[in-house]
């Protein structure tokens, strides 16, 4: 059915089996000095089994002063030994590799010792971080070549050059942040420089005939600094716009460059370069890659949430030639076996959440919300267990899946009751918004593997403490879940629930006040304003979602710039006072207020269902109370705990 996505192709010599690429991504699995480490190996090796016809490595150093630490590094020539053990194990597994080289420039700035290049100077927080000199440019320039000279005697197979998400050689080029006067400034031409020696400078040092791949974004999708446009926005380029990044895209290519990796935005417009959830489209590069197939004659590589295979096929000879998948592939490493076998129904979806991988990234080693293993591939996986066992799981949320899924997996005979007529717990009602309907993915990937693991589902179920306490299982799981906190006060009881909202058990009226400013709260108003209703959120804190750090900066980014772009009201510092029939008093900074209202939602958070497992937990055998039952979070963190429990029971 995905036949083309399976066909052969060559980049400027080097053959590909199929059109699959796994592309770079920052994990901070490196050494402390930058040198591959045997995770990465393991990590990178789980997707070339999996089927991808080309790996690239992470992000990887070139400049030594402006190197940070954890993150890949070839800036010195003993770095070959570790690249070459990398490059080994990619061949021994059938794959071909490239390396991606890179300068960080602000993104350096995750380790306080490296060096931070900008292009022109740069205000940073009441500090002002000084352009490059151009001495230094010259001395980047070669320490591009260097290593690409130390990437082909390590084995690698191609080079790919990032130019793009506003690192030191997308600002060079970028007329909003380069305002040089030297040869490297004004000028398209000019700006383009550093770029064009760049190549130049790899392709002395590997011969002419080696593939180099450029990482370019076509458009800045800018509406000033720090300031990304929506998708379907009208606003006015702060940046590069289309029409000159078609220009560069020519001169890049007639200097050199092979094909094409091509995406859009910087990071002031953060979400275009890691897009969440909150995309309506799929495959949101198609446009700009479709652009660019017409205009150059290289390979067009693109990326952005290609997961549907069928939109993938279709871009194929329209808006690309290769598809690349990031977070697909860290959800599920298989993934393009499966496709290729046509087995997209055991193929594991990415929800578009950031959690596991850059929500993590500055805190260590990236991994994935939906598959622990990631990144842990020899140390973490599911291990066969010593003696057999029965398992009784109370619960079909997402952790109770995932209990039963490991369960099964490790060779227990495995029982999962559902009180309801259908897994998923919240999940259903959190997927019910469009932007998250990966979220009721995920709950048929579970129906599916549990399906396929024998594992008896029994829906409709409940079962009592007695019943409980006089089965015959070894092991008990208790993944009872959460439930809305309602609002019992008096003066509040009129306002329903969001899970009400979102499953259609209540009417919605055109004036709609949230009272919570969470996510939950966000989401179902974001939902609700995309349907054409008035909504205000109402929040006690001084931020809505926890602020800018309570959750990745993308998804933050882009969820609060869509209330602002379809009118959403944000009151915070304000506590709900009443709520009648058609108003809600509210007090802010201590000033009474009233707000029309026909329909009032209470999204004030969950509480933990754990009242079976209190009547359980002094069984004469293990039982076990898990994900939110146990304490209320995100999805991941369900999934988590389920996997680390079990894997070990």
């Amino acid at each position: 059915m995905f036949e083309k996505l399976f066909t052969p192709i060559d980049i400027k010599g080097m053959h590909l089996n199929n059109r699959v690429v796994f592309p770079a991504m920052g994990t901070k699995m490196a050494a402390e000095d930058g040198n591959v480490t045997q995770q990465i190996i393991d990590y990178q090796v789980a997707r070339v089994k999996g089927g991808c016809g080309l790996n690239l490595s992470e992000v990887c150093s070139v400049h030594t002063p402006s190197a940070p630490r954890k993150f890949l590094g070839i800036h010195q020539d003993s770095y070959i030994a570790s690249h070459k053990r990398f490059c080994d194990a990619i061949h021994e597994a059938g794959g071909k590799c490239g390396v991606q080289l890179w300068q960080g420039s602000i993104a350096a700035g995750m380790d306080p010792k490296a060096q931070i290049l900008v292009a022109s100077d740069m205000n940073v927080h009441g500090y002002t971080i000084p352009a490059v000199t151009i001495e230094t440019l010259h001395e980047v320039v070669e320490c591009f070549g260097q290593g690409a000279r130390r990437a082909v005697e390590a084995g690698y197979d191609c080079i790919e050059f990032h130019c793009a998400h506003n690192y030191l050689p997308h600002s060079m080029l970028s007329p909003g942040l380069n305002h040089r006067e030297d040869e490297y400034g004004g000028s398209l031409e000019n700006r383009l420089r550093f770029a064009t020696d760049i190549v130049k400078g790899i392709k002395k040092a590997c011969g002419q005939d080696f593939p180099v791949s450029l990482r370019f974004s076509l458009k800045s999708c800018m509406k000033a600094l720090r300031q990304g446009g929506l998708p379907g926005e009208e606003y006015e380029e702060a940046g590069r716009d289309i029409e000159e990044g078609v220009a560069a895209a020519k001169i890049l290519v007639a200097a050199g460059y092979d094909a094409l990796n091509v995406d859009a935005g910087t990071y002031d417009s953060w979400y275009w370069n890691h897009p969440p959830m909150y995309f309506e489209e799929e495959g949101m590069y198609r446009p700009f890659g479709e652009i660019l197939k017409k205009e150059v004659n290289v390979p067009i590589i693109l990326a952005g949430r290609m997961e549907n295979p069928d939109i993938a096929v279709e871009a194929l000879g329209k808006s690309c030639d290769i598809v690349e998948y990031g977070r697909q592939l860290l959800a599920d490493p298989d993934y393009p076996e499966k496709l290729r076998m046509d087995r997209l129904k055991e193929v594991r979806p990415c929800l578009g959440c950031h959690e596991g991988c850059l929500g993590r990234i500055s805190k260590g080693p990236i991994s994935c919300a939906v598959n622990p293993a990631c990144g842990r591939e020899s140390i973490y996986g599911i291990t066969p267990a010593m003696k057999k066992k029965q398992v009784l799981i109370i619960g079909g949320g997402v952790a109770g899946c995932e209990s039963a899924r490991v369960a099964a997996l490790r060779g227990h005979k495995v029982t999962l009751v559902e009180k309801s007529d259908r897994l998923g717990g919240n999940l259903i009602p959190g997927g019910m918004p469009s932007f998250k309907h990966y979220d009721h993915d995920l709950v048929t990937w579970y129906e599916h593997q549990l399906k396929l693991l024998n594992v008896d589902v029994q829906l409709n179920k409940e079962l009592s403490v007695e019943q409980i306490r006089n089965s015959d299982n070894d092991v008990i799981i208790t993944a009872t879940g959460s439930k809305p906190i309602v609002l019992r006060q008096e003066k509040l009881k009129k306002a329903v629930v969001a899970d009400d909202v979102l499953m259609g058990r209540v009417h919605v009226g055109d004036q709609v006040v949230i009272i919570g400013g969470g996510l939950v709260g966000c989401e179902t108003g974001l939902w609700l304003a995309q349907k054409g209703k008035q909504v205000t959120i109402i929040e006690m804190q001084k931020e809505i979602l926890g602020g800018p750090h309570g959750m990745p900066f993308m998804n933050y980014s882009m969820l609060t710039d869509l209330m602002k772009y379809h009118h959403m009201q944000v009151l915070t510092n304000t506590m709900v006072e009443e709520v009648k029939d058609d108003s809600v008093t509210v007090v802010q900074n201590g000033i009474a207020s009233t707000l029309s209202a026909d329909t009032v939602i209470s999204a004030v958070g969950y509480k933990s269902e754990n009242t079976l497992y209190e009547a359980i937990r002094d069984l004469n055998k293990p039982v076990y109370n898990i994900g939110d039952s146990n304490q209320v979070h995100n999805i991941m963190y369900a999934i988590w705990n389920a996997y680390e429990i079990v894997r070990n029971i």
